[in-house]
């Protein structure tokens, strides 16, 4: 894609799923990448190894960090620019999502929700574009929304809905005021996508079965599918695309195919 080689990529909850494929497409685009994570390295670790064997060229780093926290992301940020010099794309992935019914919520699970999915996000795009406007460069914020955040499918999941319907008003808010500075955000809305936070598909074939009934495409995305529409929107193709999300979902926003 026209734009991404040579571009400086942090992608926030890197190491695995959505966020692991992101980083491998954006390393055989040709782009140095910066992995976060949070808790074991290992995974991490690996995918450095897999980054640099990709984009041998590139220049890749293990970026740890919680989100949530503002001193950690501000750390976060500070090293990249130490690193690189600079950055030119921000892929804001990182999400957690804990099942409850709504009457039955633990308000301290809600609030992680809300701090990783809301509040880290916007810490990190706020973080990415101050440092864009310090530097003067265009550049491209990408964040990973859902398909819940437009058609709630999973009633439990009440605190990842909200976190996530939060996501499109924060994406159409910064893309408003900062469009005209050179800097895009956007978003994309994944649908069932077989990644560790849908670990259930592999646990139980029927829990699969269910979801996929509600898909018209028939089937369960791969991670690999859902990164080739973020390397989209941050590559120049996507030049006049501002506050967007783009939902990725084999079409279950249409509705049940049967």
């Amino acid at each position: 894609m026209r734009g991404l080689s040579g571009k400086r990529v942090l992608i926030t909850g890197g190491a695995t799923g959505i966020g692991r494929a992101a980083a491998l497409r954006f390393a055989e685009e040709g782009a140095s990448v910066a992995v976060n994570y949070v808790g074991d390295p290992e995974p991490a670790e690996q995918l450095i190894e897999e980054l640099a064997a990709l984009c041998p060229e590139g220049e890749h780093l293990l970026a740890p960090a919680d989100i949530a926290d503002e001193d950690a992301v501000d750390s976060l940020f500070a090293g990249v620019e130490q690193a690189w010099g600079g950055l030119d794309v921000l892929v804001g992935n990182a999400g957690i999502k804990v099942v409850h019914q709504p009457h039955e919520v633990i308000m301290d699970d809600y609030d992680r929700v809300m701090a990783v999915n809301l509040r880290g996000a916007f810490l990190c795009a706020q973080a990415a574009v101050q440092h864009l406007l310090d530097s003067g460069r265009p550049g491209a914020i990408v964040m990973t929304s859902s398909i819940e955040a437009h058609f709630p499918v999973e009633e439990g999941a009440i605190a990842y809905i909200m976190s996530k319907s939060g996501m499109t008003g924060m994406i159409k808010a910064l893309a408003l005021r900062y469009a005209r500075d050179g800097i895009r955000v956007n978003a994309v809305g994944p649908g069932a996508t077989r990644t560790p936070m849908n670990v259930d598909f592999e646990i139980d074939p029927s829990i699969e079965t269910a979801v996929v009934k509600m898909i018209p495409a028939g089937r369960i995305a791969e991670p690999e599918e859902i990164a080739s529409v973020i390397a989209f929107l941050a590559s120049d193709e996507a030049s006049y695309i501002h506050g967007q999300t783009i939902l990725v979902d084999g079409g279950m926003g249409m509705g049940r195919s049967g």
